[in-house]
């Protein structure tokens, strides 16, 4: 099988690649065994749990010839082992997350793993923690994963878009290609040799998050993701200044924000199925709530933006990669720049109501974003019900994930006191 676009690029971006989401339950810790079995029966069957990459010289059958260089491709060389899959993990969930974030997953077997977290904290008993390459699923397939191995997997509700998204013209086309190659600025470093990985994880109480929704006091309140990038712009403002003042240019600091671009026809397809579009962050705009009111201007072309990128420039790209290979990493190396996006940001919710794992209640979500290029920061905000979570991964200086993590809580600490309309 053919890698997709998606894949191909998040296989060649030069970047570790892990991602994770871990799911923790209230009381005593399943047997392994139990664990093991619940997963061989609800996930056996899904052709994407057991693939391999076949990468040139791993002792592939595709044709070669001299004009010729085989590529990589999915390959199933049958079902994967649940004993090799899932095990028992060695540490806390925090240990987890900090040893596998810069550790690929490599090897002839399927890149995932899933671990039973003994003591996972964070208001639960135990975690059951899926670690998987981006190569292989997305940030929904994780969820949908998760979701599946539960008491009553079956979700009652999609929040996937109701119809398919619809072709763009080629003037909005072009607007998108400049938008994504527009000039931006990496965040303030010394040398890229300095840089170190972090990861930090933080509770966000529900009433903040919930009186945070409630900003601008004088418009319609504000979304989850809003208020994710609304509060990442706040958290560079406080820990490197405005960004114009960063190397003295008028280039704006940008986020990644991934983009879902499954419809009800398909809510639960696995793998990559998903774009970035790039967003301008308001790091020079003063005060918290007008931050948040540019980010949601800003954010509010994001659907049909993500609609350009599904109904003309992935179709366009796919029948240019047939031919031509070198686009995949003509468009790889722009995303390689530092400068391309200074963060990424993603707001992911558990899919479906309250769930439970052999009985035992479903507390919250925990996820791992990926560690990006030196430069960069990575920020997942994960919703389960009324807990939500913040993780901060970091390619900066040693501790920076928590110190932005914590500029991020503040963040929606302050929308939480801002009881006025604003001005």
């Amino acid at each position: 099988m053919r890698l997709s676009c998606a894949d191909e690029m998040l296989l060649l971006n030069g970047c570790p690649g892990v991602i994770g989401l871990a799911a923790v339950f209230s009381g005593e810790q399943p047997d392994v065994d139990q664990v093991r079995a619940r997963v061989a029966e609800r996930w056996t069957g899904l052709e994407r749990m057991n693939c391999v990459l076949d990468r040139p010289g791993s002792g592939g059958t595709a044709r070669r010839g001299p004009f010729r260089r085989r590529r990589v491709r999915w390959v199933v060389p049958g079902p994967f082992d649940p004993v090799t899959h899932v095990t028992v993990a060695r540490s806390k969930l925090d240990d987890l997350w900090a040893q596998s974030v810069d550790r690929p997953l490599t090897g002839a077997v399927p890149p995932w793993r899933l671990f039973v977290v003994p003591d996972a904290a964070y208001g639960g008993g135990f975690a059951l923690a899926l670690v998987a390459q981006h190569v292989l699923l997305d940030g929904r397939s994780l969820a949908t994963l998760m979701r599946l191995l539960t008491d009553s997997p079956v979700v009652a509700r999609d929040s996937a878009r109701s119809a398919p998204l619809t072709r763009a013209g080629l003037r909005a086309a072009g607007r998108e290609l400049r938008a994504m190659a527009a000039v931006g600025q990496a965040l303030p470093m010394r040398s890229p040799q300095e840089t170190y990985p972090s990861v930090a994880v933080s509770e966000l109480p529900a009433h903040l998050v919930r009186s945070a929704r409630r900003q601008p006091a004088d418009g319609r309140g504000a979304t989850l993701n809003e208020l994710l990038v609304g509060a990442v712009a706040g958290a560079l403002r406080a820990r490197y200044g405005p960004v114009r003042g960063w190397r003295q240019r008028d280039e704006p600091a940008y986020t990644a924000v991934p983009c879902d671009l499954r419809t009800r026809a398909n809510p639960r397809e696995l793998g990559n199925t998903l774009t970035v579009v790039r967003v301008p962050l308001p790091v020079d705009v003063d005060g918290p709530v007008a931050r948040l009111r540019a980010c949601q201007a800003a954010l509010a072309s994001v659907p049909e933006r993500a609609a350009v990128h599904a109904g003309m420039l992935f179709p366009a790209t796919e029948a240019v990669r047939r031919t031509g290979p070198w686009v995949t990493r003509l468009l790889t190396n722009r995303g390689r720049r530092s400068c391309f996006a200074a963060t990424a940001t993603t707001a992911m919710k558990w899919p479906g109501g309250p769930s439970t794992f052999e009985g035992r209640r479903l507390v919250r979500t925990v996820g791992l974003p990926p560690l990006q290029h030196p430069g960069t920061v990575s920020f997942a905000l994960a919703q389960a019900g009324d807990a939500f979570t913040l993780t901060v991964v970091c390619n900066l200086r040693p501790d920076d994930a928590r110190r932005l993590g914590d500029a991020v809580v503040t963040e929606f600490g302050t929308w939480a006191r801002t009881a006025t309309p604003s001005g």
